[in-house]
């Protein structure tokens, strides 16, 4: 469906909620929009109409708008539900999806949940929650079709003939040991033109790396990416089986990191909810804010100490602002690039000095750009020469330090184990700030003193 259909269905159903035409916002909901628009028609609806469509949906269907929500929308449903509910909604779902929406439970409810489930799904959902929720293993779907090698193509074919159908993005067959160690692949398209007696070991292909189920999320990502791939195995330490990857799970992984790294530059998170309540919402960002207070303190600080030179010179106190701003900016430019590569794995060790020799490079030709027309202007704004030279020395020293800082923190972040995209730009923006005043109030000081 189309964005603008999907406005107008919007529009429709909050005019259908203001008349209170219930069914005809029932009949919508569950049989013209798809589970994945009504998801978004759910996300798109401030909390009190949000839960009258909630409460409209078919329960056969709850599981899959459930299943397309964002966390925080997830969790508020499922706040709402027992283990009884949440398990017949999720019998439908794939293994993967059951395991993403129990982690949004309460323990109690977690624990209840897995126990009322049969033997076969529990210990498939258990094998999920194993593992960390952003690596391999924490993604996969653990219902696969697997094959022998020494049997022929016609008892391949008998054999899916059997099931009434075969699981959704199934691409290709994983052939395996007896002791399901995976051996290789047999893609649908070499099955189907092949002749019935020939046997899977002669046409099986074993040239394929499978994956690791502690592979991180964005490592499997970028491996599909490059690879072409519509799905991949999952194998344990031993080699074992364990399931697969399809291309529609990677493609969230994308959508998912794309949003962390927007968000976690506001300090939100990816999946905060756009009508989150007041007071979730303020709670969320009072932690943020604090601490961007706390280093405007540590700026604050700096001038501070340079009190006796801005009485003297009140110039200064007009121009401050200009030298932060151009170091912040172009260190924004940096960090932003370096951590788009960290993402896209083309950052490394051996080139970062090859990328700080050119940031720094490209640091001192800006610098010396915009210092000498931000010179010119405040020369003729306050008939000074001295201020003109002050303010074109600080903001070269600015914009190189901003070019070091946004190069070296992601990088140094990463390598202590944290979110660069998080907390680079509350660092990089203190540091800017104070080099920025120290350069420029301590250069007037020499000058005027």
């Amino acid at each position: 469906m189309t964005q603008l259909n999907q406005k107008s269905h919007l529009d429709k159903l909050s005019q259908a909620l203001e008349s209170g035409e219930f069914q005809q916002i029932r009949f919508t909901l569950n049989n013209t929009l798809r589970p994945t628009e009504v998801a978004r028609l759910l996300e798109k609806s401030p909390p009190k109409e949000r839960q009258i469509l909630w409460n409209l949906v078919n329960k056969d269907l709850e599981g899959e708008v459930l299943q397309h929500l964002g966390d925080d929308v997830q969790a508020e449903f499922l706040s709402q539900m027992d283990a009884p509910q949440v398990l017949a909604l999720t019998e439908s779902l794939e293994t993967d999806d059951v395991a993403d929406i129990i982690q949004q439970l309460p323990d109690t409810v977690t624990k209840e949940l897995l126990r009322i489930m049969d033997k076969q799904n529990r210990r498939r959902v258990e094998e999920v929650l194993s593992y960390p929720e952003d690596t391999a293993g924490g993604l996969m779907n653990t219902d696969t079709v697997t094959i022998r090698p020494d049997i022929t193509v016609e008892t391949v074919l008998r054999y899916i003939r059997r099931h009434d159908e075969i699981p959704e993005m199934t691409d290709t067959l994983f052939v395996v040991s007896r002791k399901d160690s995976f051996i290789g692949i047999l893609p649908l398209t070499k099955l189907l033109v092949s002749a019935p007696d020939i046997t899977v070991r002669e046409i099986m292909i074993t040239d394929v790396t499978p994956i690791s189920a502690d592979m991180n999320n964005s490592d499997v990502a970028r491996m599909f990416e490059e690879e072409d791939l519509v799905s991949a195995p999952v194998v344990g330490e031993s080699g074992k089986l364990l399931g697969r990857i399809t291309i529609d799970d990677v493609v969230d992984v994308i959508r998912e990191d794309a949003d962390h790294s927007l968000m976690s530059m506001a300090g939100l998170e990816e999946d905060e909810d756009t009508f989150a309540p007041i007071l979730k919402t303020s709670k969320r960002r009072a932690v943020w804010l604090g601490i961007n207070l706390l280093t405007a303190f540590v700026a604050s600080a700096v001038i501070g100490l340079f009190e006796e030179t801005i009485d003297k010179v009140v110039a200064l106190a007009v121009l401050m602002p200009i030298v932060a701003s151009m170091g912040g900016i172009a260190g924004s430019q940096t960090l932003t690039l370096v951590i788009r590569g960290q993402a896209l794995g083309h950052v490394e060790k051996s080139n970062t000095a090859w990328l700080l020799n050119r940031e720094l490079v490209a640091g001192i030709i800006n610098g010396v750009i915009w210092a000498l027309v931000v010179a010119v202007v405040a020369v003729f704004w306050f008939q000074d020469i001295n201020i003109g030279i002050i303010i074109a020395l600080a903001i070269v020293i600015n914009l190189l330090a901003g070019a070091a800082a946004g190069t070296l923190l992601p990088i140094a972040l990463k390598s202590a184990g944290i979110d660069p995209a998080l907390a680079g730009s509350v660092l990089l923006t203190t540091i800017t700030d104070v080099v920025g005043f120290f350069a420029f109030l301590g250069l007037a000081t020499v000058f005027y003193s």
